[in-house]
């Protein structure tokens, strides 16, 4: 009885702690009405350029794979503009511009309107992560961003789960008006959630060019390019490498699963709920201190074990009784959840602790830009991998996610032993 009281305690304290602050609790409102209208839209697009406007599957994919690479790009400029104009409006305006385009699915009949459509989806999406990566920089002290950011995802995982459930409104109804509707209340919902960003404060903003000048004793005119900086690259890279576990999750396992397990396809739907209900409950106290240094490397370098661990139960699940199958897929998929939560726990403080904080923007968009890439890059790797090799392949990709893993780590104690993270300076006053 008194554990429970506990941890009610425990989580009603997390949650004033989270609305306390008018930075956190804007972001926060905000993300869960965003991604409610994203997960409607991850339920439904695909079907709908498919079933209803009538796209062969090639074409689909061609929309994909074009939005994917203008994301990329706009992953990093979304950041380096972040540094010079105002992060807020640039949010504001990028979360608006991806609802209105998410809601335009709905009247898509032909593959020039889908290609523009999730054109500009790309671009704001691409953006707003850069620049809200960005605002945490600037807006909250090093032992309470990535606190920040696990909270931010934590929120994110519940909307999507609740905007699934509304896109399988839609699915159980299968007409074609039903999907029109819910993808443009689920777009409508995206962009209103910018009402709430509306009111996040100037300081989130890059101090202005008066502000730089009044100011130039204690904070240097102009940071260093990220693109100069060869440690943060490599880093990035590495932690991008890694990222290509949730492709793993989201591709590699449904197709395991379905071609070369016994096990039945909803299983994939069940390994999906513990994932989604372990980053929930986990993704915050896992994430906590990971702005030192050290402790980010070794958070890291257990991911790298957790991950290498999950990928051989992966394979090994292939040719196995049902039973056996089940719990290796099971205990798999449980390895790879807390490798997910710590491995984003090390990157997110890795990637503001060895930024020049004098360009939260730009070095957060490269950040984002080589997930980007992890993003496009990982289906093929996947398919080249685990779904056409079998159990070898998994091996593969359980030595890459280790000795990515361990290159972090490696970094991380690197610049803790040399002391040459970048100084910390206040943007405002």
């Amino acid at each position: 009885m008194w554990r429970g009281k506990l941890a009610w305690r425990f989580m009603f304290a997390r949650i004033r702690d989270t609305f306390a602050d008018p930075v956190l609790r804007s972001l926060t409102v905000a993300t869960l009405i965003s991604t409610v209208g994203r997960g409607v839209s991850l339920t439904l697009v695909v079907l709908y350029l498919s079933l209803v406007a009538g796209l062969p599957a090639e074409q689909v994919a061609l929309v994909y794979a074009i939005g994917s690479g203008i994301g990329i790009a706009a992953s990093y400029l979304g950041g380096h503009l972040a540094d010079s104009v105002s992060a807020r409006w640039m949010l504001v305006g990028g979360v608006v511009a991806a609802g209105l385009a998410l809601a335009s699915v709905a009247l898509v009949t032909e593959l020039w309107q889908a290609v523009v459509a999730e054109s500009v989806v790309s671009v704001a999406l691409g953006t707003n992560g850069s620049v809200r990566s960005a605002i945490i920089a600037r807006a909250f002290s090093p032992e309470t961003r990535v606190t920040s950011r696990a909270v931010l995802r934590t929120v994110t995982n519940i909307g999507i789960t609740i905007g699934t459930g509304v896109g399988a409104i839609a699915l159980a109804l299968g007409t074609a008006e039903a999907y029109r509707a819910i993808l443009v209340v689920g777009g409508i919902a995206y962009a209103a959630s910018a009402l709430l960003l509306v009111r996040l404060p100037a300081r989130v903003d890059a101090p202005s060019r008066a502000e730089r000048e009044a100011d130039a004793d204690a904070v240097p005119a102009a940071g260093r390019s990220p693109w100069r900086d060869p440690r943060y690259l490599l880093f990035s890279g590495l932690a991008a490498v890694f990222a290509i576990q949730f492709v793993v999750l989201n591709v590699g396992i449904p197709l395991w699963v379905a071609h070369d397990t016994v096990a039945p396809e909803y299983l994939v739907s069940i390994m999906f709920i513990v994932n989604t209900v372990l980053v929930i409950a986990l993704q915050v106290p896992l994430s906590r201190g990971t702005h030192d240094l050290r402790r980010a490397g070794n958070v890291t370098a257990v991911a790298g074990v957790l991950m290498a661990l999950g990928c051989v139960l992966y394979g090994a699940a292939a040719g196995t009784p049902l039973v056996a199958t089940v719990v290796l897929l099971v205990a798999a998929s449980v390895l790879h959840a807390l490798s997910e939560v710590l491995s984003q726990g090390g990157a997110w403080g890795l990637s503001f602790e060895l930024a020049d904080p004098r360009r939260p923007g730009a070095y957060q968009g490269m950040f984002s830009m080589t997930f980007a890439i992890a993003s496009m890059v990982g289906p093929l790797l996947i398919t080249w991998t685990a779904i056409s090799m079998g159990f070898a392949g998994w091996l593969i990709l359980a030595a890459m996610f280790l000795l990515a893993a361990l290159g972090v780590a490696v970094i991380a104690h690197r610049a803790a032993r040399s002391g040459s993270a970048p100084q910390e300076f206040s943007a405002r006053p």
